[in-house]
């Protein structure tokens, strides 16, 4: 059996050629699964490192992973030389595709960087019992790590709204760091 990781790293050192070929691996099963299994793994990964370090760090951890997460996802599945609004309309475009959810910007200020935009039917929350808490940290990171990919600017981005919260489509909320 060959080496399929890059050289000299481990499976739990990421790089996105270690994701492998998919489609050669599931050749019967095929690229996609039900969100119930994407959420399972999600949830009970995020009970094991709240019971591990508390809520706060993992919750911190979600949003760096989703950082990496979306860094890269720019990187090798976009094109980050559009102007702006073809980007977004590609990035809109990538996330409907890949049922990550709808993607609909309502401002960017060119100037500040600042941005708020929503995600409808998200992959990580829609659905979910209203526990009056915002609960896409992963999607927090995920968001930053593709701006900030695109830009070359760091930004901090937060959920102000979920579904969990009792909002019917996830509203972020994204302003660039210093």
């Amino acid at each position: 059996m060959q080496n399929i990781f890059a050289e000299g790293m481990k499976h739990s050192e990421f790089a996105w050629e270690n994701l492998g070929d998919i489609k050669e691996g599931r050749g019967d099963l095929g690229e996609e699964m039900p969100v119930l299994v994407y959420r399972l793994m999600q949830y009970t990964m995020l009970d094991e490192l709240s019971k591990a370090y508390g809520e706060t760090r993992a919750n911190e951890h979600f949003r760096n992973s989703g950082f990496l997460a979306g860094f890269e996802f720019a990187k090798h599945a976009l094109d980050l030389t559009l102007d702006f609004n073809p980007f977004i309309a590609s990035l809109q475009t990538a996330l409907q595709e890949l049922k990550i959810g709808i993607l609909r910007m309502e401002t960017f200020d060119a100037e500040s960087g600042h941005v708020v935009l929503t995600v409808g039917e998200d992959l990580d929350c829609s659905g979910l019992p209203v526990t009056n808490e915002t609960v896409c940290n992963y999607d927090e990171g995920f968001i930053s790590g593709i701006l900030e990919s695109y830009t070359g600017k760091k930004y901090d981005v937060r959920e102000v709204d979920c579904w969990a919260s009792g909002d019917r489509v996830c509203r972020f909320d994204g302003s660039v760091v210093d």
